[in-house]
């Protein structure tokens, strides 16, 4: 891998493979690669010819978070002058991002995690969130994605704790869909990433659209939301 590229971009067959470059700091995040990072996902949003995108990371760890060295040295928030943080661009994203984890996932590489539609572990994957532990404030969703995915009492043990989550614990929790070998994390992210790019996107888009807005609203105003989306293309292909 170029080691001078802090976040690497890679198109296969409609796929956009991100990868997280800087294992020797643990894929952490200083404002060169927050900004390579940022402009991949804009680019696998707005690009026709990316219909998904796989983030992953290189070496032994998926991302520790904020590189902790760049605190005080560099601007971390507003990396590239447009007032979108993590949270922005990734839930902007028009594509399905995966997340393959293939190490470790700490704090804010957690919450890049949890911004990913769905995750696929090796098996070697674990997570963690140490805001508390060296006294950090959360910016990028976690108090409130994890508790949805693995319920209240389970948000608060991990983020009060800091305590390591392993694959098969966090496939047991629902927080991953499945656990592989870290040899085969790749090749079955890019499996389901083939099949989600083979998928009308219309439709694709339509669906995900609907998942993401009704995970916010009542169970009622969603299957609205969705009739009313139906009604609207059935009125289309039937030229009414």
């Amino acid at each position: 891998m170029n080691s001078e590229k802090p976040v690497l971009l890679e198109i296969e067959n409609g796929i956009a493979i991100i990868t997280l470059n800087r294992p020797e700091k643990k894929n952490s995040l200083n404002r060169a690669a927050l900004t390579t990072l940022f402009n991949h996902i804009d680019e696998a949003g707005s690009n026709d010819d990316i219909r998904a995108a796989i983030i992953t990371g290189s070496g032994n760890s998926f991302c520790a978070g904020l590189d902790l060295g760049a605190f005080g040295k560099e601007e971390l928030i507003d990396v590239r002058g447009d007032g979108r943080i993590l949270i922005d661009v990734m839930l902007a994203c028009r594509k399905p991002i995966i997340g393959a984890i293939n190490g470790y996932a700490i704090t804010g590489g957690f919450e890049l995690a949890l911004l990913c539609d769905f995750l696929i572990a090796g098996e070697k994957a674990s997570f963690a969130d140490t805001h508390v532990k060296y006294g950090l404030h959360p910016a990028w969703g976690i108090t409130q994605i994890l508790q949805r995915i693995v319920g209240r009492p389970m948000a608060k043990q991990i983020s009060f704790t800091g305590e390591f989550v392993t694959a098969q614990k966090a496939l047991s929790l629902g927080l991953v869909n499945e656990v592989v070998p870290n040899q085969d994390l790749l090749p079955r992210a890019k499996e389901i990433a083939g099949a989600i790019a083979a998928a009308n996107q219309e439709a694709l888009a339509t669906v995900k659209k609907l998942i993401d807005r009704g995970g916010s609203v009542s169970l009622d105003e969603g299957l609205t939301m969705e009739r009313k989306g139906f009604d609207e293309w059935y009125r289309r292909v039937r030229g009414q």
